[in-house]
């Protein structure tokens, strides 16, 4: 894995940090390729329980890396191949997929701005803990793109429809004050304890029952687009597996005997 994003599991806890401070985290190439798989392999392996995403320096992400964007552009002209945006289909889409898709929590750690697609991975994660210094930005209609990395989907659904189509067609920089009133930030820390209340937040999250979470998490993306009476079946499919969990035992005897249960994952 390249040493633009660092991968690491401790404790039920992979951390994937990406580490261009110096280039504010922009997405180049091999960045990219190397989160897709930073992600992939957090979702398969059945030791993480948690996953932290989060990143070195004073920015959690910009987005593209337009440098190496503007070259690419070049040489589709010259060449009359346009291939420059497969970047969405080969990067983008799969690092969302894996980040909503995965059977275990996400938090995302923002530590600085957050914007394009970097936006866009912070609020395909499930749970934002964000810096009283950060900040988010869509950016796309400022150099005359559309939203990628799963914005469409997951802003409208943080913060409805009116409000997403203002933050597209206007992007400016919200505060992370303004992202938690809106609904992005789920919780706004002082810029110097946000990487010991997301390590705390993630190990929590590892430690409790990775299975209901598959399921909460499953649940709250079928009952978006899905009917009342849809989403009940969904819930009582769910419910069904969960309770047949060996966390949903362990959970029940520990109350009837007033200690703290100690969940296994399963």
């Amino acid at each position: 894995m390249a040493d633009t994003v660092l991968y690491d599991v401790t404790e039920g806890v992979a951390t994937i940090t990406l580490n261009r401070p110096d280039a504010m985290n922009a997405l180049d190439t091999e960045t990219k390729v190397a989160l897709r798989d930073a992600v992939r392999e957090a979702a398969a392996d059945s030791a993480v329980r948690a996953v932290l995403l989060t990143a070195t320096g004073r920015a959690f992400c910009v987005g593209q890396d337009l440098k190496e964007h503007i070259g690419s552009l070049e040489k589709d002209r010259a060449s009359g191949e346009g291939t420059t945006m497969s970047t969405v289909r080969e990067h983008y889409n799969p690092i969302v997929e894996a980040l909503t898709g995965m059977a275990k929590p996400v938090v995302a750690a923002v530590n600085g701005v957050a914007a394009g697609a970097g936006a866009g991975f912070a609020m395909a994660a499930d749970y934002r803990l964000v810096a009283d210094s950060a900040s988010f930005n869509t950016s796309f209609a400022g150099v005359a793109l559309t939203a990628d990395s799963g914005m469409s989907w997951t802003l409208p659904r943080l913060i409805g429809h009116g409000r997403a189509a203002d933050l597209l067609l206007f992007p400016r920089s919200v505060s992370a004050q303004e992202a938690y009133e809106l609904g992005i930030a789920n919780k706004v820390v002082p810029a110097a304890e946000l990487a010991s209340e997301a390590r705390a937040l993630a190990l929590r999250l590892a430690q409790g029952p990775t299975a209901a979470y598959a399921a909460i998490k499953e649940s709250l993306a079928y009952g978006t687009d899905h009917s009342l009476t849809e989403t009940l079946a969904k819930e009582d499919e769910l419910q069904t597996r969960a309770g047949a969990s060996e966390d949903h035992v362990i959970a029940v005897e520990a109350f009837v005997k007033k200690e703290k249960p100690k969940f296994v994952g399963r």
